[in-house]
């Protein structure tokens, strides 16, 4: 099955062609826009399929970013994949910004618990932790920073996202750090939509700090070293 992936979370808008069968890419083309989204995604779309050698009907299936992130990009890059979904009779799959950036950590630090971050504005931190074979073990959720180190420092966890250089530097520690963008390569995106297979329509993930913050005293349990 040939999937394609769409990630407008951040300042990049881009896309590519996965083949799930292969687990390899056939194409992509990214821009780093800013803003202006709405603008250039189909453009980009159809720049990524021709690098592919590949038509809409060749595809199986189409993954999107989900967030957190931007908030006009969630929504153009969402509404786009579930446009496509729908008239092409293909299934959407969302994947989260921080589940992407977990994996990409992952995988220069296999088998290691994974602190996902992102810097949220307003001194608050939209985090999400990912146990030893990347299963979600806490979030997503808004923390505070002192939340976000405490469950570093509990865990010993790598570091991703563009919280991770604050978090360690709160902490006064070293720690393994992986990507610290603002959102993973497009690659990823689509080998954990692949993995994931269909569920429910992807819809915009937006954490606020009133409803998602964590329960006083959260610490994840200690693992053995």
């Amino acid at each position: 099955m040939k999937l394609l992936a769409i990630d407008c979370a951040a300042a990049l808008c881009a896309a590519c062609v996965y083949d799930a069968a292969a687990e390899r890419e056939l194409g992509r083309q990214v821009l780093d826009l800013g803003k202006g989204h709405a603008e250039h995604l189909m453009a980009v779309i159809d720049a990524a399929l021709k690098a592919a050698e590949t038509r809409y009907a060749g595809l199986g299936a189409i993954a999107v970013s989900v967030g957190p992130g931007s908030f006009t990009g969630l929504r153009v890059g969402v509404s786009t994949a579930r446009g496509l979904a729908l008239a092409l009779k293909i299934p959407a799959i969302g994947v989260t910004t921080l589940e992407a950036l977990a994996a990409e950590a992952a995988a220069s630090f296999p088998g290691r618990t994974v602190i996902a971050t992102l810097d949220a504005g307003r001194e608050e931190i939209h985090a999400a932790v990912y146990d030893k074979a990347l299963a979600l073990a806490y979030g997503p959720a808004v923390t505070t920073l002192a939340q976000a180190t405490a469950m570093a420092v509990d865990t010993s966890a790598v570091l991703a996202g563009t919280a991770a250089p604050k978090i360690a530097a709160s902490a006064g520690r070293a720690f393994d750090i992986g990507p610290t963008g603002a959102t993973a390569d497009i690659a990823v995106y689509a080998r954990l939509a692949a993995a994931k297979g269909a569920g429910e329509r992807p819809k915009p993930l937006y954490l606020r700090g009133a409803d998602a913050k964590p329960q006083a005293g959260f610490i994840l349990p200690r693992q053995a070293s």
